[in-house]
This record gives C-alpha cells, sequence and structure tokens, in this order.
C-alpha cells in the first residue's frame, strides 16, 4: 500500500465504500492527519524540519494501517481534513470518514456516536502515531470490555493512546485541555464509578525525544543530537 499522492483525489466516504457495515459488533476507529509537508508531526518538525517528519508520520500510518488489519473488528478511518481512495488506508478493508468538530474532544464524541447508532456494540479510538502498539493489544482491549465498562491505553506523556467503550460516556470528551499531561487524569476522574482497565503504556511520537530510542529513526535523530 502507498502514501498519497498527487494523483490521490478527494472522495465522498459513501463513495468510496464498496462493502456494507456493520459486519461485526465490534468497531475500531482510527484518527489520523492527512500526510501534508508542513501539517503533520509539527513539535517534531521543529528539530528536524517538515520532510523529515512527514517521513516519520507516512512510516507511522502505515504502521497503524498494517496492525488494523489483524483486528477482529470492523475499522473506520477518520482523516482530519481530506478523504481519499488508495492510499494507506485500503478501501477494501477501511470504511472512510471525516473527523467533525472544533476540537478532539468534540472530534471523537461524535466519531463515537456515530457508530453506536450504527449498532456497534463495543468501539474503540487509537491514534495514528504509536509505533509500539500492536495487533494484540487492541484484541486484548476488545476482550478487556468484556468485563470493564472502559478501556484506556496510557500514553507516556500524559494522555492515552486507546479508548474503547460499550457506552457512550460524553463526560470524557469534555472539559478537557486536549495535548497536555492532565488528559489521562482528569478522564480517571471522570470514570471514578466505573470499572476502567488500564493497557500498558505506551510512547506515543509528537516531539524529538520520542523517536530516539527508535532504531528505525536513526537517519533522522543521529544528525541533530
Amino acid at each position: 500500500m502507498g502514501f498519497l499522492t498527487s494523483n490521490d483525489t478527494e472522495h465522498d466516504d459513501e463513495a468510496i465504500a464498496t462493502f456494507h457495515f456493520p459486519t461485526s459488533k465490534k468497531a475500531l476507529i482510527i484518527f489520523a492527519r492527512n500526510p501534508e509537508l508542513g501539517k503533520c508531526k509539527t513539535r517534531l518538525a521543529k528539530t528536524i524540519g517538515d520532510e523529515n517528519a512527514l517521513d516519520i508520520y507516512r512510516t507511522l500510518l502505515q504502521h497503524t494501517a498494517d496492525i488494523a488489519t489483524g483486528v477482529k473488528a470492523d475499522s473506520f478511518v477518520f482523516y482530519s481534513e481530506h478523504i481519499h481512495k488508495n492510499d494507506t488506508w485500503d478501501d477494501n478493508t477501511f470504511r472512510k470518514k471525516l473527523q467533525q468538530g472544533d476540537d478532539l474532544g468534540e472530534r471523537m464524541s461524535h466519531a463515537f456516536s456515530d457508530l453506536f447508532q450504527n449498532n456497534y456494540q463495543k468501539i474503540i479510538i487509537i491514534g495514528s502515531d504509536i509505533l509500539d502498539l500492536t495487533t494484540a493489544s487492541i484484541n486484548d482491549a476488545y476482550n478487556q470490555l468484556e468485563h470493564h465498562d472502559v478501556v484506556i491505553g496510557p500514553a507516556k506523556d500524559g494522555g492515552y493512546y486507546l479508548l474503547g467503550m460499550k457506552t457512550l460516556h460524553s463526560s470524557l470528551f469534555e472539559n478537557k485541555s486536549w495535548g497536555t499531561a492532565t488528559v489521562l487524569k482528569d478522564s480517571l476522574k471522570n470514570l471514578e464509578n466505573k470499572s476502567v482497565h488500564l493497557l500498558e503504556e505506551l510512547n506515543d511520537i509528537d516531539t524529538f525525544e520520542d523517536i530516539k530510542e527508535y532504531p528505525q529513526f536513526n537517519k533522522y535523530s543521529k544528525h541533530y543530537d
């Protein structure tokens, strides 16, 4: 599977789908930025430049697509800006939609609401910048929803890389300082009366420090230490 090229064009998400959902009681939401120069991994780009940051993000997108393909669920990619076909996200595997809302909380809430209205019973959302995330971890999160109300994958920066639930908990998407170290703590406060399972803490890749521990990114980091 390749990445977006100059030949990719926008398409309506309903027009792209050649198959019908739901085929499962489980749905996987993937939030992804369109991989455009100067518009993704901007904090990382401040150190290694826009082109290198874009290359790294494309690697992260491909990794996310690869692991999602093995998940036993209907998979949905929610693009940040435009919907494309024939890109990293195989049109025969992923249903494609646009994020809607003014901030991350609104966009996630809308995505969950959309899929719950389509009769999915277990819904998980992941980002597209976790190189350590695996298919097995996502499948385990679905299994944990058999016994818990909510599953969260904590990120080392104080946020989370995965959120799963069986019913919509709207408070999780309200009154948060998105992109800060308080998101996970504030989210757990919203869930004090719920059964919550925490997955392994993982590192999401946003800054230059985040790429240093990954050998595949040495060619980007060695020139800037």
